[in-house]
């Protein structure tokens, strides 16, 4: 069977085929945690302290209602690669279980990011830039168009096309998506916002003021053209891509000032106190109370 035979059939089908939650008892066997490593393409990252433990708490309860799903890991005779149940594994690590229930399959290195990503959509478990990256994955691995993938988890192409643009935001933007400071409708308003730097700067306000959608939408609006370029002497390329690549990283305006005999200075801009403690961070990779204490 190809790998397109194999996609074809629908993700749900792959689902039930791996991941049945009406496994047989003589299905089920324990492994020692420690012989249990992560799924390497598991899209989602963020784990909140406090879903996790409140899962812990419902786990010391009334124990483990699911087994983990695992696959023997490639190369190794003693470890095995988890399928899907990363937070039953991290809460059961916390509360320092040394075996857990499992269910082996044979599933190969093709289907584990399928997997993951269902397990995940199932239970509206990825944050939007998560479920993003995993959709432009599928893209790239399994060459699958967005109205394959949306045929595939049963969304509409639209909401597919519109979670794989909001990857065009500046990093900064993302992070806030992935945290939950802006949800997906203020990060798609922001798109319309031409310049990163305007956008970064609006997104970090639109969190703190805590701005409806709408109100970013409005504001967005009126930043939405670019600004014309000033009559200035030509800058060199390189020196260009350089300045733009750490206003990128910082999202805020950088400039590079290139003096006699080699010599110059870096000015990156900060637009307040806030602002000022965000970007020092970044640098240094400390918070201006720990330094000043």
């Amino acid at each position: 069977m190809t790998r397109r035979d194999r996609l074809g059939k629908g993700l749900g089908a792959l689902l039930g085929e791996y991941m049945d939650p009406e496994v047989e008892a003589s299905e089920i066997s324990k492994l020692p945690v420690k012989m249990i490593v992560p799924n390497p393409v598991q899209p989602r990252r963020v784990f909140t302290e406090e879903e996790l433990s409140d899962l812990a708490g419902s786990i010391r309860e009334n124990g483990l209602l699911q087994p983990l799903v695992v696959r023997p890991a490639p190369g190794s005779s003693d470890r095995f690669e988890l399928i899907a149940g990363e937070r039953r594994l991290r809460a059961v690590t916390g509360l320092g279980w040394e075996k857990v229930p499992v269910v082996v399959r044979d599933a190969s290195d093709d289907t584990l990011l399928v997997l993951a990503l269902v397990e995940n959509l199932q239970r509206s478990a990825l944050n939007p830039m998560e479920e993003a990256e995993a959709y432009v994955a599928l893209g790239d691995q399994y060459g699958m168009s967005q109205a394959e993938i949306a045929t595939a988890v049963g969304k509409d192409r639209s909401t597919v096309a519109n979670l794989v643009r909001l990857l065009k935001l500046p990093p900064s933007i993302r992070k806030l998506v992935e945290s939950g400071s802006l949800s997906m409708g203020h990060a798609r308003a922001l798109l319309s916002v031409a310049e990163p730097m305007r956008a970064a700067e609006l997104a970090r306000t639109a969190a703190k003021e805590g701005w409806s959608v709408r109100e970013v939408e409005r504001r967005a609006k009126s930043l939405g053209a670019p600004v014309r370029p000033s009559k200035t002497k030509a800058v060199d390329p390189t020196l260009q891509a350089l300045q733009d690549s750490i206003r990128d990283r910082f999202s805020t305006r950088v400039a590079i000032k290139q003096g006699r005999g080699g010599k110059g200075s870096i000015e990156v801009k900060y637009h307040g106190p806030d602002d000022f403690e965000r970007i020092f961070e970044m640098m240094m990779g400390k918070s201006v109370s720990e330094i000043v204490e």
